[in-house]
């Protein structure tokens, strides 16, 4: 699918409108609630949904359903962001007024990366045949790794990104309100606050490689898989805020996941056998009874659940905030 550069810049100025948009009516830093979470999240999903529409009408349905595809692949994968994002926020303790801040920013972050690794990602499927092999058994063992070690998790402070920041920048292990950065004893350090913002930009980095290789195994249309992120992407903060509360009845989530990864990888290996490419309503059927079949299977498993999570009767304390930022 070839792409006038007027049509690239049309766009670039629509997500930035959206995302001033949501910039200025978030200036108060104040904390966001489920009914406001979830009217935004309506609006994401509606402007991601008419998007296909308009692809529609402009390049027909093919067009339109590979675009669909990818979107409710990056809009599952974006489930599981959440689940990581609420525990970097809990491990630092940030305050739920500032959590919009460090998403809206981390957000940008993600849409300059994906945008980066799309390109090279298309270039060299379509350079090089056997880069869609490697890019499919990459796929497939990171389905792998979801499924069976899916709770494996390094504590934010850990990252080797954040080490080396803390390493290179004066770095003060308090919030100043919601600055990034801030002035003690006349020297410029960066506060807390931007710690935070680096370990969610460092876990996206590492989701963006597997959510761009899983669109890049339904198309190669560099124009298709970034529009697909980007409007997915661009609803990851209210779907935080959303389901902030109700990640943990979303046990099995991650298997339906990591089936939807390794159905990539083994979808990408085949573009380049006899078998060819799979038709995107096969793909669309895949994606979507996948992600129905996992969350009302999660839901039942934890029915009868406390907003918590917890299953009446357990009395696990739970860990203190402040005393995990502490460490």
């Amino acid at each position: 699918m070839s792409v006038s550069w007027w049509v690239w810049a049309a766009l670039m100025l629509a997500v930035a409108a959206m995302l001033a948009v949501d910039l200025f009516l978030h200036r108060d830093n104040h904390v966001i609630g489920f009914r406001e979470a979830a009217l935004w999240s309506g609006v994401w999903i509606a402007a991601g949904l008419l998007f296909g529409v308009i692809l529609w009408a402009w390049q027909g349905g093919d067009v339109a359903g590979t675009y669909y595809a990818g979107y409710l692949i990056e809009k599952a994968l974006s489930i599981d962001n959440v689940f990581v994002f609420a525990l970097i926020f809990t491990y630092f303790a940030v305050p739920p007024a500032f959590q919009h801040k460090v998403l809206f920013w981390g957000v940008i972050g993600a849409l300059v990366f994906r945008l980066v690794f799309i390109f090279v990602g298309a270039e060299l499927l379509e350079t090089f045949f056997w880069t869609a092999y490697l890019f499919g058994a990459f796929l497939i063992w990171t389905g792998w790794k979801m499924a069976f070690r899916h709770g494996e998790q390094t504590p934010p402070d850990r990252n080797p990104v954040v080490r080396l920041v803390r390493r290179v920048i004066p770095t003060d292990p308090a919030y100043h309100g919601d600055r990034f950065f801030t002035r003690i004893d006349g020297k410029r350090v960066a506060t807390l606050l931007f710690v935070v913002l680096i370990a969610v930009e460092a876990t996206d980095l590492i989701f963006a490689v597997d959510s761009v290789a899983a669109i890049l195994a339904i198309t190669t249309s560099t124009f298709i898989v970034w529009t697909a992120n980007a409007f997915a992407i661009l609803g990851l903060r209210s779907l935080y805020f959303c389901l902030a509360g109700l990640l943990r009845r979303f046990v099995h989530l991650h298997y339906g996941l990591a089936v939807l990864l390794a159905f990539a990888g083994v979808k990408l290996i085949l573009s380049e056998t006899p078998v060819g490419k799979l038709p995107i309503p096969v793909t669309l059927g895949v994606i979507v009874v996948t992600i129905a079949v996992s969350i009302v299977w999660s839901l039942r498993s934890t029915r009868g659940a406390t907003p918590d999570g917890d299953t009446p009767g357990d009395s696990a304390p739970a860990a203190d905030p402040a005393a995990s930022a502490a460490r």
